[in-house]
């Protein structure tokens, strides 16, 4: 009786046994072909933007980098430099890990308006906007336009696709528009598209009068 008390009891362990294993390896299996593919996944957008001084710089600083899915538009970030001391580092980036933007290539050009104070639009020149499968932000780019003479031009150019856009929605609050702080500006959900043989510039005139500038933007499939 010992025996079969004992050999009965270890049928039942092994049975136990048997279906735990089964039990794992079905949440294995299942967990396993619910994780998201990279190869599917949509490219992001990502802008970095923070302050080095004086709150100039409205908008998503922190965290300074923010990163928004195709076609989603970013956070819109609010320029209102003056004569407060500091300034704004902006600089952005395009993450790819499915790689389904071969072959496209990005920049942001700063630089002055001519007849402009230099000082104003900071590590100025064209910058690449780094599209990898790892999440990277181009070089940094400082503004920090006021009371100086002239203005700051941002300029965003794309080649290599004719199929593939960015949007960029510049439009000012407070008066800033009337006032020539925001040039290059459109009304408020609207905007202009960067794409393969024509560029879009913005430029930014910010000082001691009322007002800022928002810049948005939004990666997004022509046809």
């Amino acid at each position: 009786m010992r025996k079969l008390k004992l050999g009965k009891r270890s049928a039942r362990m092994g049975s136990t046994l048997a279906v735990g294993l089964l039990m794992v390896s079905g949440l294995t299996a299942t967990s396993a072909s619910a994780a998201p593919s990279s190869a599917n996944a949509s490219p992001e957008l990502g802008v970095r933007f923070y302050p080095d001084g004086d709150g100039q710089c409205d908008g998503p600083t922190n965290p300074p980098e923010r990163w928004v899915t195709a076609p989603d538009w970013s956070t819109a970030i609010r320029l209102d430099t003056d004569n407060r001391a500091g300034g704004c580092q902006l600089a952005f980036g395009i993450y790819d890990p499915s790689n389904s933007l071969a072959g496209l290539t990005g920049t942001y050009t700063w630089e002055p308006e001519p007849g402009s104070d230099e000082s104003q639009c900071q590590n100025g020149g064209a910058h690449s906007i780094p599209i990898k499968p790892f999440k990277t932000f181009g070089d940094n780019i400082r503004v920090d336009t006021d009371g100086r003479a002239g203005w700051c031009n941002l300029t965003f150019t794309l080649s290599g696709r004719s199929d593939v856009g960015l949007d960029v929605q510049f439009y000012g609050d407070g008066g800033a528009d009337a006032g020539g702080q925001c040039k290059n500006y459109r009304p408020k959900d609207t905007y202009d598209t960067a794409y393969e043989g024509h560029s879009v510039t913005v430029s930014d005139d910010t000082d001691g009068r009322a007002g800022g500038c928002y810049l948005s933007l939004r990666l997004n499939r022509l046809f």
